[in-house]
């Protein structure tokens, strides 16, 4: 199961962000876990960053390329955001301490997932962000159960709907 989106601007890529925050299953019994794939400039970050706003984060949100991981709460949900691009090696994800929060109600944020593929849990649901001309594609895809009722929510979603569908 899949949804395809076409991002003119950046205020679409964080609009996108803002439908998966107001669409997401928030009371999971697993944490979830989302892959943002894409090149550098792809608008990963922006996608984050709309989510978390979506959310109620006021404070600001920066990517974790150099840190690699920031955490964030907000409406009771434990949000994780992590930035592997800089990732030296597997050993360097294990010294975050992110797997003691593979808990209920945590949410994971995985920038470059390819970086360690076999360290991380699988993803829930996968987004991969392309940059087309000025703007930017989306390509959502549900890898659980949990993955496919938030694809069907974000169909439904009146934001996403005003977005082009590819």
């Amino acid at each position: 199961m899949s949804l395809e989106l076409s991002l003119p601007r950046s205020e679409h890529t964080e609009r996108l962000g803002a439908a998966l925050a107001r669409g997401g299953p928030h009371s999971s019994a697993e944490p979830l876990v989302v892959y943002l794939q894409g090149e550098l400039g792809a608008g990963k970050t922006t996608l984050a960053r709309g989510l978390l706003r979506a959310l109620g984060v006021t404070g600001v949100v920066r990517s974790p390329s150099y840190t690699l991981l920031e955490s964030y709460e907000s409406a009771g949900l434990r949000v994780f955001h992590l930035d592997l691009y800089r990732l030296e090696g597997v050993a360097d994800l294990a010294m975050l301490g992110w797997r003691e929060e593979l808990t209920p109600g945590a949410l994971f944020l995985i920038e470059w997932p390819e970086r360690a593929a076999r360290a991380l849990p699988p993803a829930d649901l996968k987004v991969a962000l392309s940059i087309v001309g000025e703007g930017r594609h989306a390509r959502l895809e549900a890898a659980s159960v949990a993955g496919a009722a938030w694809l069907d929510a974000l169909r439904s979603d009146a934001a996403t709907a005003e977005m082009n569908r590819v």
